[in-house]
């Protein structure tokens, strides 16, 4: 088995572990939420729906346009997505929960017929040439072995004038070699790009870059909130997986969270592929 084939497995089998704990406290969104200062007492899951929103506002989605989720998560993005929009929507992830979850979440949704889910690597996708009119990534390319490959993707699956969007952690200030590393650990990273790194990854590939945004404090700065969720829900998650599981993912997050918002920011960036 290849390097980045032993690296996809391990990372789905990671996910099907973390996911549904995820699935359970954030309705669907398996990626940050976003609240507008500390005085903002949305819950997580609407806070959760925010980032979603704004992803799928950057790609101007228009009823009947087919949409590529790449690290779908358990579906509440692709939902989401069709019921704003009226698009199509086409969801890849390397677990099977998320496969199987999003997959339920879509027939309760009653948008069944816009909405599908396969189990698959954004490493190896097989669609055809221009099979998308619009491309999405939320939290989900960090842990790419060769980012500038799955980007390359991208480009080859969007028709001419199709939108892209990113929307992930950045790198904000220089940090130890300790603390980077332990953030990677957290949630299987590769890399961790700057904002202008990830804009200049989405030109190497082809793409204009349209729009950025930088929130990080809305989000990664909001660390406490994502504590609270869990222990929220300590209870029900205790009976689901045991109190071992949930104390290990109390420390992956630390491990995550530890660097704080003036190091580690939360960016959107997206773009087009030229029309000719």
């Amino acid at each position: 088995m290849s390097e980045t084939a032993t690296h996809s497995a391990d990372l789905g089998k990671t996910l099907d572990s973390i996911i549904p704990i995820m699935d359970l406290i954030n309705g669907g969104h398996f990626h940050l939420s976003y609240w507008y200062d500390e005085k903002d007492d949305t819950p997580i899951t609407e806070a959760g729906q925010r980032i979603t929103r704004r992803v799928v506002d950057s790609l101007g989605l228009r009823s009947g346009d087919h949409l590529l989720d790449v690290g779908c998560g358990p579906g509440g993005p692709a939902v989401l997505a069709a019921e704003l929009t009226g698009a199509r929507v086409t969801g890849v992830s390397i677990s099977s929960y998320d496969v199987s979850a999003a997959t339920r979440r879509a027939e309760e949704s009653g948008l069944g017929d816009r909405l599908e889910f396969h189990h698959g690597d954004y490493m190896a996708l097989t669609f055809p040439d221009a099979s998308f009119d619009a491309v999405m990534a939320i939290e989900s390319l960090l842990s790419a072995p060769d980012l500038d490959h799955v980007l390359g993707e991208f480009f080859r699956l969007l028709r001419p004038g199709g939108a892209v969007a990113l929307c992930h952690c950045t790198k904000e200030a220089e940090m130890s070699e300790e603390l980077m590393e332990q953030f990677k650990a957290s949630n299987m990273a590769n890399q961790l790009p700057t904002l202008p790194e990830w804009i200049e990854a989405l030109r190497r590939a082809g793409f204009v870059v349209e729009e950025y945004s930088q929130f990080g404090h809305r989000v990664f700065g909001q660390s406490a909130r994502y504590f609270a969720a869990v222990d929220d829900h300590h209870d029900e998650l205790v009976a689901k997986v045991g109190a071992q599981t949930i104390a290990g993912i109390k420390q992956g997050m630390r491990g995550f969270f530890d660097p704080g918002p003036e190091l580690v920011g939360y960016a959107i960036v997206a773009g087009r592929k030229p029309a000719a």
